[in-house]
């Protein structure tokens, strides 16, 4: 699924990233640690396809539109409700059958009764939990997540564990986290930045 040799990063002088090597298989779960700064971001990023690696080679065995990614920020509409979001990336990824598909997922986050509600007017928690189902919606071959549990309170992480428990084993993750010890039972493999 990935195979990284020797990524770097830089941003004018200063290096982001240094010489990151990995290999992910299709039903691999990554686990990404380091301390701010460490390029933890950078590097999902280019995962990703967002940025490219000033050096270095990655190959990245999966369409994009197979790919569900989760950044720092949650990338919803704000003036939309949480259906309409759902909805409108369902459209963009041509999820079949993607009422069902996203009132599952609603109900599986725990925001089935707040669906009608302005994003903009949710907690930064339920938000965090949009930004799940959105990335999870067109059930990805490759699950990119920075920071999941960043925003969730204790009822938001529980069911983000059952849902990665549920995924492991079964698509490719990547999952960066503060948290090594939450996730570590599910990783196949651990990458710690400096």
């Amino acid at each position: 699924m990935i195979r990284a040799r020797g990524l770097e990063k830089r941003y004018g002088r200063r290096r982001v990233l240094g010489g990151v090597s990995l290999e992910l298989g299709r039903d691999g779960f990554l686990l990404v640690t380091g301390p701010n700064g460490s390029g933890k971001t950078t590097l999902l990023r280019i995962l990703a396809g967002l940025a490219a690696p000033t050096r270095g080679t990655l190959e990245v065995g999966v369409d994009r539109g197979r790919l569900g990614f989760l950044a720092h920020e949650p990338l919803v509409y704000r003036e939309l409700t949480g259906l309409e979001n759902l909805d409108l990336f369902g459209r963009l990824y041509r999820v079949s059958e993607r009422r069902v598909r996203i009132g599952m997922l609603l109900e599986r986050f725990g925001l089935w009764d707040a669906r009608n509600e302005r994003v903009a007017d949710y907690s930064r928690g339920m938000t965090q939990r949009l930004a799940l189902c959105r990335a999870l919606l067109h059930e990805p071959e490759l699950v990119v997540l920075d920071e999941p549990y960043a925003g969730l309170d204790e009822q938001g992480a529980a069911l983000l564990d059952r849902e990665l428990r549920e995924l492991a084993g079964s698509r490719a993750l990547v999952v960066s986290t503060h948290d090594p010890m939450r996730l570590d039972a599910l990783a196949t493999g651990r990458l710690a930045l400096a």
